[in-house]
């Protein structure tokens, strides 16, 4: 199953809420779980967000390497 395709910046900030609310408590064991699973979601789609955006990097590197050993 594909991530949801959310910005890193809005994914971010919805599991901030999240571990907010989590943290507040109040809420009933199912919604703690809804809750825990959404912040599961959102963590993975930041940690694919944050890899993409490192193997762009990587990349870039590699290229400035090559261009300053030829």
């Amino acid at each position: 199953m594909a991530e949801e395709q959310v910005p890193y910046e809005q994914a971010r900030e919805e599991l901030i809420e999240v571990v907010r609310r989590l943290e507040q408590g109040g809420t009933t064991l199912e919604e703690s779980l809804a809750l825990w699973e959404r912040g599961e979601q959102l963590a993975t789609i930041c940690q694919q967000w944050l890899d993409g955006a490192r193997a762009r990097l990587d990349a870039a590197r590699g290229e400035v390497d090559d261009e300053e050993t030829v």
